[in-house]
């Protein structure tokens, strides 16, 4: 029996009665099952960043169905193949390796129905081979053996070939034609005459249908083959349009296979290609391909299944147009349990229709609460946990840090089997925890790391944007790293000129933020780094970067000052002063889409972060009289902050512990500013202690003598019910799901 993460919230997908048994038609046991879908197949595409498993669900897909179905599984970032074409980059490109790789696959298959043949697209690489480096008849032979096994069953007759060649085979008719001395386009000529020579008239008819049918042939396939290999040498847009038709040609090859009297009783099911990290330049070649077939009308069984970081597929998908004006794609989400149906819209012209027509979305699920509870239970039962108290706080920490983002979850339950997490311990303690890995095929592994250097190599430098530009990939963790402490595109740039400073070439806010969201990380209203989860390893490993945290708080101060000269600049404008650490009035409203209603909570929020707790509690202090309502918006946004490495005296200054200086006033303001942050950090359970708290400093305000004093009653209650439920006070795209995951 396999590990059991191996299928951890994939259950429903992969059952007997499963969306991919009914996607297929034959389940994992063997049985057969309705056909979802067709003729016209959808290309069915999972989407989700990095860690939502999708190279994990494809893996399971093609463990289980493979011993039942012909399923190739082809990774589409490999560099693998553009090496191999590298060799030969005349005849040879990425595209051509990968579509000979599943061919070569398919062609071994020893399940129902037996290998397959490919004939069709054997055709068209015989002439692309004519590009060879020197284009000597010795060199293109050369070239035509490493395809030998693709066209046809050696010594068996042409009856079990499927009638397309001669008794006498191809493959030997082409060696033959090179053995004599030729140049230039003679090769192109005599690799011609032998093709024709082995044909049978079901061949003929065949390579006409298809090569016949490219652009310029006048349906004779002699012409398309040749424009073919002449598209191939030349490169650029051309040699794309000929690889997309060499995998036409390989598609119908696999429909040849399940025609006929003997196919139709020996073959089940659909034959599928799983195309993995197809957000690729090649993987987004192949999809395009498939894609413009089907919109044309040229329909297959091939089951393809890619993956896209994005939520909308990809911008391919939508030929230029913006999201809004075009209907999106139709998507399947796990938990609706059954799938939607699916036909192809109907368009005026076939080409105008944008390519999202033809795409089924996959939505990866994220775990559930009772998911990760499973999956940390399983790992600590190994472990001998110790007592419930433990479990509860790893269950609650795998959860926040998370997010329910099932590689998080797999890495942090493992790392956390044998972890104790210190009584009021913060949820990052957790990612220091050391986990083992075994050896990869990187050089990687084979020892213990902290949890949080594991996730961020796998999911940020493993998991690279496609268009970041090369000179980028060395500083991009750096970058992002930094970047956990920026709320908006204007903080963020303040970050990304500090730490470029002398290059030449630097990416702006705008251009990150890009690049995360076609990364598929989510975006944030109120934090630049959209996802709860990888925010928290970023400040995790900024706070670590240097002794004592000193980059943390270099770039809060660096933020901080940069908003203290805005807030001076306005307030100058505007007539009025402010004191270093206190502000008599609320300065400035920020840019629009900014994250903070002011310049000044935006500067108090560093302030607070960077070590200036009293003078953050000084301009509470000025600020409240005459607005508590306005006062606690601002409040709100002041304390959403992470809390540095070390000690954490929150809750004991909130709950009147730690002696204070000052009047009634602001040693309640004060113990508020603290049980407010404790609750916005979303690091640590807050629960009925705090939302106590909360109340109780709320209450005391509310009957102290300042214009509105009485208003905060209402804030009290709201307040705390919230607090009682682990829900933020003030809500956010990455925050707001946070304490419904259990």
């Amino acid at each position: 029996m396999g590990d059991p993460s191996e299928e951890l919230g994939f259950e429903g997908l992969l059952g007997e009665e499963g969306f991919f048994a009914r996607l297929l038609g034959r389940s994992p046991s063997g049985g057969g099952r309705a056909e979802l879908y067709g003729p016209d197949l959808p290309v069915v595409l999972l989407t989700g960043g990095p860690g939502m498993g999708k190279g994990r669900l494809l893996d399971v897909v093609w463990r289980q169905f493979a011993t039942q179905l012909p399923v190739v599984r082809l990774d589409c970032g490999s560099g693998e193949y553009a090496d191999r074409a590298a060799r030969e980059k005349g005849a040879r490109s990425a595209a051509t390796e990968i579509l000979v790789e599943a061919a070569r696959t398919l062609r071994t298959w020893p399940g129902t129905g037996g290998s397959f043949l490919f004939p069709r697209f054997f055709s068209g690489l015989v002439l692309v081979t004519t590009g060879v480096t020197g284009g000597t008849p010795r060199a293109v032979r050369a070239e035509i053996e490493r395809y030998t096994d693709l066209p046809e069953k050696r010594r068996l007759r042409a009856l079990f070939t499927g009638g397309f060649w001669r008794d006498r085979g191809v493959v030997r008719n082409l060696l033959a034609a090179l053995e004599q001395p030729l140049d230039g386009a003679a090769v192109g000529t005599a690799l011609l005459a032998a093709l024709d020579t082995s044909l049978t008239p079901k061949g003929r008819r065949e390579l006409t249908r298809i090569y016949g049918a490219y652009l310029g042939a006048d349906r004779r396939y002699q012409h398309g083959l040749r424009s073919l290999a002449a598209d191939f040498r030349a490169r650029g847009e051309g040699r794309e349009v000929a690889e997309s038709f060499l995998f036409w040609a390989l598609r119908e090859d696999l429909e040849a296979a399940y025609a006929g009297v003997l196919a139709y009783l020996s073959r089940v099911g659909r034959p599928a290609m799983l195309l993995d990290r197809s957000e690729s330049p090649l993987g987004e070649q192949l999809l395009r391909a498939v894609l413009t077939d089907r919109r044309a009308g040229r329909r297959d069984r091939v089951v393809i299944v890619g993956t896209a970081r994005r939520a909308d597929g990809g911008a391919f998908l939508y030929g230029g147009l913006r999201r809004e004006e075009v209907l999106p794609p139709a998507e399947f989400r796990p938990a609706d349990e059954v799938p939607p149906a699916w036909s192809r819209r109907k368009h005026k012209g076939t080409d105008l229709a944008p390519l999202a027509d033809g795409v089924l979305l996959l939505r990866m699920p994220l775990l559930t609460g009772d998911q990760i509870g499973e999956e940390t239970a399983r790992r600590q039962l190994r472990a001998e946990p110790e007592g419930g108290t433990n479990r509860r706080r790893i269950d609650a920490a795998v959860a926040r840090l998370s997010g329910g983002r099932p590689h998080m979850v797999l890495r942090l339950a493992a790392a956390a089997a044998a972890f104790q997490m210190p009584a009021d311990a913060n949820d990052r303690d957790l990612l220091d925890a050391p986990l083992h890995l075994a050896a990869d095929g990187d050089g990687e592994g084979d020892g213990e790391r902290p949890v949080f250097d594991v996730l961020l190599r796998e999911l940020i430098l493993k998991q690279l944007p496609v268009r970041l530009p090369q000179e980028h990939h060395g500083q991009w963790l750096d970058l992002l790293t930094h970047l956990s402490v920026a709320h908006d595109m204007e903080c963020a740039d303040v970050l990304l000129d500090y730490h470029q400073r002398g290059r030449l070439n630097r990416l702006t806010a705008h251009q990150v933020g890009q690049l995360l969201a076609d990364t598929g990380w989510p975006s944030c209203e109120r934090h630049f780094i959209g996802d709860f989860g990888l925010r928290q390893l970023l400040v995790h490993r900024l706070y670590g970067l240097h002794p004592d945290g000193a980059a943390w708080y270099d770039d809060h101060r660096l933020l901080r000052n940069h908003y203290s000269r805005r807030a001076k600049d306005e307030a100058t404008a505007d007539g009025g002063a402010t004191a270093d650490g206190e502000a008599t009035a609320h300065v400035g409203a920020t840019a629009e889409g900014g994250a903070f209603r002011s310049v000044m909570a935006h500067r108090m929020n560093h302030h607070l972060v960077s070590g200036g707790v009293d003078g953050v509690v000084g301009h509470l202090v000025a600020t409240l009289p005459g607005r508590p309502l306005k006062w606690c918006a601002e409040l709100l946004e002041i304390a959403q902050a992470p809390y540095p490495g070390g000690a954490d005296t929150r809750r004991q200054r909130a709950e009147g512990l730690v002696a204070l200086e000052g009047d009634a006033l602001r040693r309640t303001v004060d113990r508020l500013l603290h049980a407010v942050w404790l609750c916005e950090e979303r690091t640590r359970p807050t629960g009925q202690e705090t939302a106590g708290t909360l109340a109780r400093l709320l209450d005391l305000l509310s009957i102290m003598e300042f214009d509105g004093a009485g208003q905060l009653g209402r804030v009290a209650t709201e307040w705390r019910s919230l607090a009682e439920n682990e829900l933020p006070l003030l809500g956010c795209a990455c925050t707001g799901q946070l304490g419904r995951r259990r």
